[in-house]
């Protein structure tokens, strides 16, 4: 099946409160810069009170021109038409200003967000990234947060240009002809019904198309990395088949977007046209009757104007008053067209917040982890005790399950009822089919889960009491699906203890046997790793991430089919190696090989949850039940 995962958080639905979203967004952007933000506003203030003033001046140059039978006075036009430029310069220098101010505040608020984004995906607990795919938090730093680019460094200024424009285009259109105003407003109505009505759809849409796309994006990255598994079995028209299927999905959900989204502003435009109609000949009405009811009709009223003199008045407002109509309906269909972006940057801006709003995971109790401060000089747990002194526990290994249970979730229990010991320096193996609970046991330990019954303790101390992070650090562990980094060999065998030096992690990688394969590498230990070892064997990938282990130098070590991908011959080099690295150590291992597992101490085999058989190996041969099964072949491993 296609991974659909970037479509899940790539604008699969609406924001559930837009309002408040926004609200938090621009809180969010503009609360560190407050300076920059007083400077925004100014400027906004300055470019839409600039606009409305020119166009106010045009009716003063106009009533100098046409007024009945008097002198034109040209020292009045050109101190008009001097004003009239020098407040549109400043309104142009104003929007160049804050258009570049908010650029560095959106640049700074994204960057800040993807590092708030980060910090708090390394406090999350492992159940999160259990219920979210890589694509959904991928999705987070592309998708959702390239969504709000255009908000911040346009919309937002756009609405706030707007509104003051409004303001100050209504306060003018109240003083000129209230007439006027209410025919423009009917009108304006049937512009933001239409609005509404149209950009409803259209954002319907828009959501749809970016649903379509992650599907789209998902599948191409699905159908790349399984090329090879595509050839193999000649399922090259079954995946053209299926990429059709998603391409027609993004095809007919963007047509219908684009469609509405194009459709809204000829019809707004022509509403606009209609409008601009409506005024001139209400207008013009207006000025034949001699009547209208505006302030500058009731000034002209008080000063007893002559008639002439009225009508030039009513003229130079008429085509004042259409400017007015015009930059009115200019910043509603700004918006109107910006309306379907809102819509998904709201929505994007949501899906991070929740992401942000996620409760970190708990670091459990205030007992740490310490090498060299007890008496001993060696790795010890830094207990507190009530009158500020300290009590230091040799960590020895010593971890105990006491009748634990544990489901993912509370209605599938996968442990049932778990007890067993790991004696320091013992090395205890799990088996069985898979889902039988054995990665979950070494899970337990880490931490990464909490149980619901049941206590597991570690050196006498339940697992609570410790801090999640010094519980890990006393923890070597080689997961069963191997992860490396982009840099130099060495760096990705460092990982496993940053202040280990070169000549320690050579001597971990030759004990994971992983030496001899590195050395004839082409810049060896300096050789970059690329793609996660997409320039190594599988074997070698696992090979390194046990010398990562090694290189950490724990009491503990954990190694989940650590040897699944590697060859017989290596195999028993490792174990070779591995044996010097056990050495006063206790291991917990979980392979499917059983012929890794003939010299552990105790070997657990699970089935549905529960430890069936327990004992050496000599002791479950002896008693000839499923592990003699699995040994001699009778039953295999699912």
């Amino acid at each position: 099946m296609p991974n659909m995962s970037h479509g899940k958080m790539g604008g699969g639905r609406r924001a559930k409160n837009p309002m408040k979203t926004l609200g938090r967004l621009v809180k969010y952007a503009f609360s560190r810069n407050k300076f920059a933000t007083v400077c925004v506003f100014v400027f906004v203030l300055l470019a839409s009170v600039a606009n409305v003033l020119a166009a106010s001046r045009v009716s003063v140059i106009i009533d100098e021109l046409i007024d009945g039978g008097r002198e034109i006075n040209m020292t009045v036009i050109y101190q008009n038409v001097a004003f009239m430029g020098c407040v549109y310069f400043i309104g142009a220098m104003s929007s160049f200003a804050y258009n570049i101010i908010m650029m560095y505040i959106a640049q700074g608020t994204l960057k800040k967000m993807r590092d708030d984004m980060f910090a708090k995906m390394q406090t999350l607990p492992l159940r999160y990234f259990d219920s979210h795919t890589h694509g959904d938090l991928m999705s987070l730093y592309t998708n959702d947060v390239d969504t709000m680019r255009q908000l911040l460094t346009q919309t937002i200024p756009q609405l706030i240009s707007s509104i003051i424009t409004l303001i100050a285009i209504l306060v003018f259109m109240i003083i000129y002809s209230v007439t006027l105003m209410l025919v423009g407003f009917v009108v304006l109505f049937g512009i933001i019904v239409v609005t509404k009505v149209i950009g409803g759809k259209s954002a319907k849409y828009y959501l749809a198309n970016q649903k379509a796309l992650g599907s789209l994006n998902g599948y191409v990255e699905e159908m790349t990395e399984g090329q090879k598994v595509i050839k193999v079995f000649c399922h090259e028209q079954k995946a053209r088949e299926g990429f059709k299927q998603v391409n027609d999905a993004l095809n007919e959900a963007g047509s219908k977007a684009n469609a509405y989204a194009f459709v809204m502003g000829p019809i707004n435009n022509n509403l606009g046209y209609l409008q601009y109609v409506l005024i001139a000949v209400v207008g013009v009405l207006i000025m034949a009757l001699g009547g209208e009811v505006g302030l500058l009709s009731i000034f002209c009223s008080v000063m007893n104007a002559e008639s002439a003199n009225r009508m030039a008045i009513m003229t130079g407002m008429l085509v004042s008053f259409l400017m007015f109509t015009r930059q009115f309906n200019m910043p509603v269909q700004q918006v109107s067209q910006q309306f379907s972006a809102i819509v998904m940057a709201l929505a994007g801006a949501e899906r991070i917040f929740d992401m942000v709003d996620e409760q970190p995971e708990d670091e459990g109790g205030d007992i740490t982890l310490t090498h060299g401060e007890s008496a001993e000089g060696e790795w010890a747990w830094k207990k507190p005790l009530a009158d500020g002194k300290f009590e230091y526990i040799p960590l020895k290994g010593d971890i105990r399950f006491n009748d634990v249970v544990f489901g993912y979730d509370e209605k599938k229990v996968v442990l049932k009822h778990i007890t067993l010991y790991a004696k320091p320096g013992q090395k205890i193996a799990f088996v069985g089919s898979t889902g039988a609970g054995k990665t979950t046991i070494t899970n337990l330990i880490n931490r990464f889960y909490d149980i619901q019954s049941g206590e597991i303790t570690y050196d006498g101390i339940s697992i609570r009491d410790i801090k999640k992070s010094d519980l890990r650090r006393s923890l070597g562990i080689v997961l069963q699906d191997t992860h490396l980094f982009t840099g130099t060999v060495m760096d990705n065998i460092r990982y496993g203890r940053l202040d280990a030096t070169d000549e320690e992690c050579i001597k971990a990688a030759k004990l994971a046997n992983a030496d001899s394969f590195i050395v004839h590498l082409p810049e060896g230990y300096q050789t970059m790793i690329k793609g996660d070892g997409s320039n190594l064997s599988q074997g070698q990938r696992q090979l390194l991430a046990i010398a990562r282990a090694m290189v950490s130098d724990c009491p503990v070590l954990i190694l989940d089919e650590a040897t699944s991908s590697i060859d017989t011959r290596t195999e028993k080099l490792i174990e070779q190696g591995m044996d010097k690295l056990m050495e006063g150590r206790t291991v917990f291992v979980i392979a499917h090989r059983l012929s890794t597992v003939r010299n552990s101490h105790a070997i657990m085999v699970l089935e549905h949850g529960e430890i069936i058989e327990r004992g050496n190996h000599e002791q479950l041969i002896a008693q000839r039940g499923k592990y003699y099964q699995l040994y001699t072949g009778a039953f295999e491993l699912e």
